[in-house]
């Protein structure tokens, strides 16, 4: 198993680096020269020289790329252009506030996601399950955005079941109040894709030749829907949840923003919208690396549902 760790690690290293030189090019060479931005539109060149110089850009390009890495290294990106904030305080600020909406959302996700596609299994090619997938279909045709406004002007606005907006001091708080509302969007939205998604997993389980075998042993469907297919459906749902965690970071910007949450979401957002490159750049470096982790993570949890898979 160690062993094993420390080889994906160690294959980890080319693929950053590759990701770190692809950033570099992109945001040295495609995004412009960053001084006439911070200089404003009436500064002269001695200002504009003075910021290169201040930036490193005034450097050669391995320079400013070993300048970079050395701020990947130390985690420590220079200042926010707009704010003066240390990038890596808004990143550690911000992040919090993004889990506390991601995390219940993703385990509610999966929870519900495999029981109602185990349920589904049951009465399956039926009318209920006709009826299911054409409303999970309807639901898929909804924008988010239909979502979020309808949601918040009825059980916020009209019904003052929850606040329209805001964001606490406490994560009891924030969990319980402010978080609520959309995490029941961000469940709504999503419930339906992933119960599609679970539920063909499931029905390629169902007619495999094991369950079969399991059904001429005399074994009750109930058993074994839930204790061999669901372990076997578990390898793609465990792929599809890992793969999807670090962009649920930034994919649920439209719920932050709506309800003012100051999360890592709504921060690239506002980054992107000044044009704040290191807030860009350090993001952009640490989804990129969970998405790394959250792939070992996979790999090793495959072997903990699963006795047969063997990592080497």
């Amino acid at each position: 198993m160690l062993a094993y760790i420390f080889r994906r690690l160690w294959q980890m290293l080319p693929t950053m680096a590759g990701v770190v030189v692809l950033v570099f090019l992109l945001f040295s060479w495609v995004g412009g020269d960053p001084s006439y931005l911070l200089a404003g539109k009436m500064a002269d060149e001695a200002a504009i020289a003075n910021i290169r110089a201040q930036l490193g850009i005034d450097q050669p390009w391995h320079v400013q790329l070993w300048i970079f890495v050395k701020q990947i290294l130390t985690a420590d990106f220079g200042n926010a252009w707009s704010t003066g904030e240390p990038v890596s305080q808004i990143i550690a600020s911000r992040l919090g506030p993004s889990l506390t909406v991601l995390v219940p959302l993703t385990l509610l996700e999966t929870f519900f996601g495999i029981a109602l596609a185990l349920a589904i299994a049951f009465v399956r090619g039926s009318l209920t399950d006709r009826v299911v997938m054409v409303a999970c279909t309807v639901g898929m045709s909804i924008s988010i955005l239909v979502y979020i406004i309808v949601f918040q002007y009825v059980l916020a606005y009209k019904l003052g079941l929850f606040p329209v907006q805001g964001w606490g001091e406490s994560l009891g708080e924030n969990l319980l109040r402010y978080a609520l509302l959309p995490i029941i969007i961000g469940l709504a939205v999503s419930i339906a894709p992933t119960l599609r998604l679970y539920r063909s997993f499931v029905l390629d389980e169902v007619h495999q030749d094991y369950v079969r075998t399991a059904r001429a042993k005399g074994l009750g469907e109930r058993r074994i829907v839930w204790v061999h297919v669901l372990r076997n459906a578990a390898i793609p749902i465990i792929t599809h949840v890992m793969a999807h965690l670090p962009a649920l970071l930034i994919g649920a910007f439209l719920l932050e923003r709506f309800f003012g949450i100051p999360g890592i979401g709504r921060e690239v957002i506002l980054a992107v919208e000044r044009s704040d490159f290191p807030v860009i750049k350090a993001i952009t470096v640490y989804v990129a690396a969970a998405t790394m982790v959250f792939n070992l993570l996979a790999d090793l949890l495959y072997g903990a549902v699963d006795p047969r898979v063997q990592l080497k």
